[in-house]
């Protein structure tokens, strides 16, 4: 089953998650007691190598946890790699255009959809001990390919991207895209494009997802109607805990 159809542990249709930037096991098992309904590995800006982001998606599902992987780019050959793996979802950073999400999401998917290759032998078919069918109905039907939109132009191309082949569930990324038009994010703009963004993926029934820094913040996604939301990081998580504590040493 998709991770986006099961039931959540935190309540309601809206997922919580948070991002896993530390390559280590023991955070991921801490967050996962913690009653996240999700975890995305970071490759893009965290020191995830193959090998940890591996071990980090096997630790979040073992601790009940859906485990998504936002990779380090629009390679074809990491996207095998880490759906093989048994990743629940990924993420594809900087989708610029309708084009690069076509070029991005046709190495998730299998012919006569796209290009991905058989990897029978691989933990997403539990090394050979499931079906050839199931595991190809699971990279069919059980991942979740989601590409982010940071910057003005891919927002342009919404309609063009959300009815792209394959495609699963959208992101914005609003750090980004307020750094590229120097915008904050309660200006107008910006709030026309998220409601852009969220009306056309209602239309095309694709999920939200979208990442803050405070439980209020996610809250008021959920009520904006996303499906999906990132809340801090487990180094932000860390370095909060460890201020406090030291500041309450102090006091």
């Amino acid at each position: 089953m998709n991770w986006l159809k099961a039931k959540s542990r935190t309540g309601g249709d809206c997922r919580f998650g948070t991002w896993a930037k530390i390559p280590a096991l023991e955070t991921v098992e801490m967050l996962g007691h913690a009653g996240f309904d999700f975890l995305v590995v970071d490759m893009e800006h965290a020191p995830h190598s193959l090998q940890t982001a591996y071990q980090a998606i096997v630790q979040a599902q073992a601790a009940g946890m859906a485990a998504l992987v936002r990779m380090p780019d629009h390679s074809p050959s990491m996207a095998q790699k880490l759906l093989d793996a048994g990743a629940d979802g990924l993420l594809i950073p900087r989708v610029d255009s309708a084009d690069a999400a076509r070029q991005a999401l046709a190495g998730m998917c299998f012919p006569p959809e796209g290009s991905r290759g058989m990897g029978y032998t691989s933990r997403a078919a539990k090394w050979g001990a499931d079906s050839v069918a199931a595991y190809l109905e699971r990279g069919r039907t059980g991942v979740t390919r989601i590409v982010q939109l940071e910057d003005v132009g891919a927002i342009g191309e919404i309609e063009a991207i959300c009815a792209t082949p394959g495609l699963d569930a959208v992101f914005i990324g609003f750090g980004d895209l307020m750094l590229s038009t120097g915008l904050p994010r309660n200006d107008p703009s910006i709030l026309a494009m998220e409601q852009s963004v969220l009306k056309t993926a209602a239309a095309h029934q694709l999920p939200v997802g979208t990442a803050v820094q405070s439980p209020k913040d996610a809250l008021a996604c959920r009520d904006a109607g996303y499906s999906f939301v990132m809340v801090s990081a487990d180094t932000t998580i860390f370095s909060i805990g460890a201020r406090a504590l030291v500041e309450g040493l102090k006091g």
